[in-house]
């Protein structure tokens, strides 16, 4: 049939996704201040590693193959 893409907007969802992943994946036993020194700097590289997949932290393309039945992440341009 065919192949199609359809790009989302969020400007909100990654960037909290992104740094709740970044504080749960703190150790326990950690100072506050020691907590949000490594939140910030982990959600830092969370954030460049999904920029192959989000264009400005905020769009997603999204390529539909109704031939294949799949649904592919593209990278961002």
């Amino acid at each position: 049939m065919a192949k199609f893409t359809v790009t989302l907007k969020d400007p909100d969802g990654p960037y909290e996704d992104i740094s709740k992943a970044a504080r749960d994946s703190l150790p326990d036993g950690l100072d506050d201040g020691e907590a949000d020194d490594l939140t910030v700097s982990r959600a830092d590289d969370l954030r460049e590693f999904a920029s192959r997949w989000l264009k400005y932290g905020e769009y997603v393309t999204i390529e539909f193959d109704t031939d294949a039945g799949t649904a592919t992440v593209l990278e961002a341009k």
